[in-house]
């Protein structure tokens, strides 16, 4: 009767609101759950140092406009000021990379009606949920981290202490892109393979933090940019500011026109077939081209075309996609009160729906509790016979499956089977709170199922009456 009690509770409260027939996905090697899938939640970090440059715009901001309008996803993008302290410490510099970037990126698209797009500097909650993961950070992990170990490298070989000139504002910032990834619990984060390490110590801190608190952060995966398009720079290395040989973005157009026709190329003179694979302006041309304009400009280098004709025709092909975008460029730049509003609501919307009620659950989570409402608390002076509200903890063992229990007060109640990945088990604890207590059963051989998925096994002699009952308390705390 207590089970029936717990799954008709449960049910209502689906009813009240609102949460339809789910979906489905599989569970680790087991059998497909039904759930309901929320939209993917993917954040970008822009950092703000510097002036884009064609580089930067067919490597990342085009893709990343292209998959912001993409169905099923929020997107998050965010101008990462605090990370740019880290090496610039001119103020004029950084405002104006701040303004430049955030105009480059409306420019081009970006709709912050239907993104976030914010200011990381205009959320306070990062900073101070930084702060919290810091104090559950492993200094050992930090370590090691990449940044931190290529600085004292560095210094070693040239004979000075490991710290010299080290800020601890580089050694913590894993911390600090961590607090940006987890308060607004990002499925996702487009990387290259050079920040896959920072990812993981995001869902470590976050799962340190899941172990001690209780099941409060998604833990994110990377998204790994596989196939991120490098251009070649005017010297046919890598286009970069750290070898000064970039095409800005938005050079003025007789500026884009000259630093075209200064591309460096071979001495084939014209009607000497040229080969299109390593000719730096070819692979230029590509990035800017359809398949037909690439296929007929590759038959014609094979047909010797002249050097200076094949660079009027990249100017023409990169000028014709960025005129326009120039123009966006130009006349947003030219006013910096309208970027700055943008960013300022963007931001205050994003505090009010996310951040500032997820700090609030943090503090709590904590101990930073209001002094007044302490008898009305866990701990020392939780009132007598009040059971303690059921919680998921969740970890990871030496076999690298990631696990989760049921624990209400000293008691655990269930114990998962084990899965690939911690957002496999994330997703099983949110289909147990939304679906648990009316969709649960025990098998004959003694496994606990959500509908055909496996859960794990009961613990300390609790029963499925009792399991339900905590996830019924569950669903209704979260009502």
């Amino acid at each position: 009767m207590a089970a029936d009690s717990a799954r008709g509770q449960a049910m209502q409260t689906r009813r009240r609101h609102g949460r339809g027939c789910p979906g489905g996905y599989t569970v680790g090697p087991f059998s497909p759950l039904p759930l309901r899938m929320s939209p993917t939640r993917v954040l970008t970090g822009i950092t703000t140092s510097g002036t884009p440059h064609l580089g930067n715009y067919v490597g990342a901001i085009r893709p990343a406009v292209a998959a912001s309008r993409a169905p099923g996803v929020e997107s998050f993008y965010f101008l990462a000021d605090y990370h740019a302290l880290i090496k610039v410490q001119e103020p004029a510099r950084v405002q104006r990379s701040t303004l430049e970037i955030a105009a480059t990126w409306l420019a081009c698209g970006l709709d912050p009606d239907k993104v976030w797009f914010y200011r990381q500097s205009d959320i306070p909650e990062i900073p101070e949920l930084t702060w919290l993961l810091t104090c559950v950070a492993g200094k050992g992990l930090l370590n090691r981290a990449h940044a931190y170990k290529a600085a004292v490298d560095k210094n070693r070989e040239a004979g000075e202490d490991d710290d010299a000139g080290i800020s601890a504002g580089l050694f913590m910032y894993p911390v600090l892109m961590a607090a940006d990834i987890l308060l607004f619990g990002a499925h996702k984060v487009p990387v290259g393979r050079d920040q896959i390490q920072h990812i993981e110590m995001a869902r470590d801190f976050g799962q340190r933090f899941n172990h001690l608190y209780g099941e409060h952060f998604v833990l994110p995966e990377a998204a790994i940019e596989e196939h991120v398009a490098t251009l070649p720079g005017l010297d046919g290395r890598k286009m970069s500011k750290s070898y000064d040989n970039v095409i800005p973005l938005f050079a003025p157009r007789e500026t884009l026109r000259k630093l075209i026709y200064s591309i460096v190329t071979d001495s084939r003179a014209p009607g000497e077939p040229k080969d299109a694979g390593s000719s730096n302006v070819f692979q230029l041309y590509q990035a800017f081209a359809s398949a037909e304009e690439t296929e007929a400009m590759r038959g014609a280098f094979a047909a010797g075309i002249a050097w200076g004709e094949a660079k009027q025709a990249l100017f023409e092909r990169i000028d014709a996609e960025v005129a326009p975008l120039r123009e966006k460029y130009e006349a947003l730049i030219a006013e910096p009160a309208k970027i700055e509003a943008i960013l300022r609501a963007g931001a205050q919307r994003l505090r009010e729906r996310y951040a500032a009620p997820r700090l609030r659950a943090l503090r709590e989570a904590v101990g930073l509790r209001d002094l007044a409402l302490a008898g009305q608390r866990g701990g020392a002076h939780k009132p007598q016979g009040k059971a303690a509200a059921p919680v998921f903890k969740q970890y990871r063992e030496r076999d690298g499956r990631f696990y989760f229990k049921l624990v209400a007060g000293e008691r655990a109640l269930l114990q998962s089977v084990g899965h690939e990945s911690a957002r496999t088990a994330g997703e099983l604890i949110a289909a147990l709170k939304r679906d648990g207590g009316a969709a649960l059963h025990r098998a004959e051989d003694g496994a606990v199922r959500l509908g055909e998925a496996v859960v794990g096994r009961l613990l300390e002699d609790a029963t499925l009456d009792e399991l339900a009952e905590a996830l019924a308390r569950l669903v209704a705390e979260d009502a």
